[in-house]
């Protein structure tokens, strides 16, 4: 029997439980800035994960590097959930959430998905 599809699997499961409370926490403390933290660490796992020569440790660790990469987007798509209300700010950045909600208006109303969202945010 071969448990390695089953390792992989739960250790994904793992990984991702693991880097949405850190989405969270990141934009809550450091803003769109916490995306940072997911590039240094996407790169050092995408290196381990070349370097590792156990076929299950490595792809574990490709598997977290990608997840840290799309953990990118996510802290920016975390702030605009925050700018929606639909999480709650850190009120030592409340200033700069009201002047992110002022800049973006009308464009918190529209559907997350939104093909000119991200030019919006990008500002």
């Amino acid at each position: 029997m071969n448990f390695t599809g089953i390792i992989v699997g739960a250790a994904v499961f793992l990984i991702i439980g693991i880097c949405h409370p850190v989405t969270i926490k990141l934009e809550y403390y450091f803003g769109r800035k916490g995306a940072w933290a997911f590039v240094i660490a996407g790169i050092l796992f995408a290196v381990a994960s070349i370097l590792v020569e156990n076929q299950l440790l490595s792809t574990i660790f490709g598997a977290f590097a990608f997840s840290c990469f799309w953990g990118i987007h996510e802290v920016t798509s975390q702030e605009m959930r925050v700018l929606r209300k639909w999480f709650p700010e850190n009120p030592a950045r409340h200033d700069y959430y009201e002047r992110r909600r002022a800049e973006l208006g009308d464009i918190l109303k529209e559907t997350p998905n939104h093909k000119n969202l991200k030019e919006k945010i990008k500002k």
